[in-house]
């Protein structure tokens, strides 16, 4: 998990650059739309053969943990995401859409590393990633439809076909290839060789995803610049109001200081690849949202690297 995640935020603004750089060439540029949406495919791909599906049932041992997750990152959470964009990005529908998608999609893999460096409990941290990685390709749609659905922005046949395309495909064909494995007992290619590939191969198809995405599409970054102050605060804004309410749910039901760090990041870090994924197949003529998107994590992770030194400095302070 460590290896190159660890350098995410670099990675993707190097696969941003190498991106504008091979869209000035023509050749590339037309070829590299097709390009996209089979990287992403191969991406979760391998996150959903990383996901242990089996232990979804021992998400729900720790009752008090998992219901704050649940309600701070499925009831809570969409709501803040909604009302921070009709404060401030009302005026700017794609990207309102674009933030409302990278809000309400809790992390399934990087936020355990950060989880680690605050000395949090990753045990408990990783025994929600299955249900939220459920929830939130169930609700995803839900949530653009309850409050994108009447702007005429979102077309639900086409919603509905992206995610059953990109998301439901590779799910599916890692759930076989595990059962196949299981039946054939080959675990141990499963373990040793097949599952630490596809975790490290992760942020690589998701790079190449955005290069080729900003081949294609670059000009609507270089043109429209201003983006990336629009969403700052709003972005920044989530955070610090996140982390609030993250820390008084840990003050209210008595966390220890290990628990409190894992709901504190299970809280904070977003999803970008799936949401973008869906964003990629589902408003292919309005990259504005695709680029919100991938501006979002270019903010976050910098972000959680320092929550996770700021919650070190608490718990010192509080020895």
């Amino acid at each position: 998990m460590i290896g190159l995640n660890k350098y995410h935020t670099l990675i993707i603004a190097i696969a941003v650059g190498l991106g504008l750089l091979l869209g000035q060439i023509a050749a590339i540029k037309s070829f590299a739309e097709y390009l996209i949406v089979p990287f992403l495919m191969v991406m979760l791909f391998g996150l959903f053969l990383n996901i242990p599906l089996k232990n979804l049932l021992s998400s729900f041992s720790n009752h008090k943990f998992i219901s704050a997750n649940l309600v701070i990152n499925f009831v809570w959470t969409p709501i803040l995401a909604y009302l921070l964009g009709l404060l401030l990005l009302q005026d700017h529908l794609s990207l309102w859409i674009g933030f409302v998608m990278l809000m309400v999609t809790p992390c399934t893999d990087w936020y355990l590393i950060f989880t680690g460096i605050a000395e949090g409990n990753t045990s408990l941290a990783a025994a929600v990633l299955p249900v939220n990685l459920i929830l939130q390709l169930i609700l995803l749609p839900v949530y653009l439809l309850l409050f994108f659905g009447k702007s005429g922005s979102v077309d639900t046949p086409i919603l509905w076909e992206s995610i059953l395309l990109v998301l439901l495909v590779p799910f599916l064909i890692a759930q076989l290839i595990k059962n196949w494995s299981f039946k054939r007992r080959k675990t141990a290619l499963m373990e040793k060789k097949i599952l630490p590939f596809f975790e490290t191969a992760q942020i690589i198809f998701l790079a190449l995803a955005i290069t080729a995405m900003f081949a294609f599409q670059g000009e609507y970054l270089t043109n429209n610049l201003s983006v990336l102050y629009i969403l700052l605060i709003p972005i920044l804004m989530f955070f610090l109001i996140n982390f609030l309410v993250s820390r008084f749910g840990s003050f209210v039901l008595k966390f220890n200081y290990e628990d409190s760090v894992s709901l504190s990041l299970t809280t904070l870090a977003r999803n970008s690849p799936i949401a973008l994924t869906i964003a990629l197949t589902a408003f292919p003529k309005d990259p504005l949202i695709a680029l919100a998107l991938v501006i979002g994590p270019l903010l976050e992770l910098p972000i959680l690297a320092l929550v996770s030194q700021v919650l070190l400095r608490i718990r010192k302070t509080s020895i």
